[in-house]
């Protein structure tokens, strides 16, 4: 049975925190272009999307790791806030982080890391509920940011019906979907890596 101990370090399923910076710059590079290819499957809802951005920021977190699944989701971060056409429905720039879906993004990366640190202490694929819970546990920081950002624009009580409710069976969808995603991994990856 595989854990993690004290004294030995804690992994990715990939191991990518082991690997050359050329491979992990190419993590980087198909990973923004995961999230924008996920940041495109949307189902338009006022103020906030219903968009698969949050299963591919789970899930580069879980699969990358702390630190380079948070780089890779700022590197994400600025490539829209640029304008590049990133984020969902092709749109991109500056507008995207004072708007009402400002605190979602700001989420992000803190979601992702904390996932991957999860992921990283054995809520890894082998372990399916507690993969399941560190997916949830993303999106709710994710729902949690997004709408505390939100309340500041449309009061709290309105937040909460528009920024969270709407949300919360996608998020056990996709936090199942995620988990899943991890159990294909095997965790004997991140040993030999």
């Amino acid at each position: 049975m595989s854990h993690v101990t004290s004294s030995s370090p804690a992994r990715s399923p990939l191991g990518l925190e082991n690997r050359s910076f050329i491979w992990q710059l190419g993590a980087v590079v198909f990973g923004t272009a995961f999230l924008a290819l996920s940041s495109q499957i949307s189902v338009p809802m006022i103020p906030v999307p219903v968009t698969m951005q949050t299963f591919a920021v789970c899930l580069i977190g879980a699969v990358y790791g702390p630190r380079l699944g948070a780089i890779t989701i700022c590197a994400w971060l600025i490539e829209g806030a640029a304008g590049l056409p990133v984020f969902a429905s092709g749109t991109g720039g500056l507008a995207r982080f004072l708007g009402s879906t400002g605190g979602y993004l700001l989420a992000f990366p803190i979601a992702g890391a904390v996932t991957g640190w999860l992921v990283a202490k054995g809520w890894n694929g082998q372990r399916m509920l507690l993969a399941f819970a560190a997916m949830m546990i993303g999106h709710a920081i994710c729902l949690g940011v997004g709408a505390a950002w939100l309340a500041t624009q449309i009061g709290i009580s309105a937040a909460l019906i528009h920024g969270v409710v709407p949300f919360l069976v996608g998020s056990v969808l996709k936090s199942a979907l995620g988990a899943a995603a991890l159990k294909l991994i095997p965790a004997s990856k991140a040993a030999s890596a």
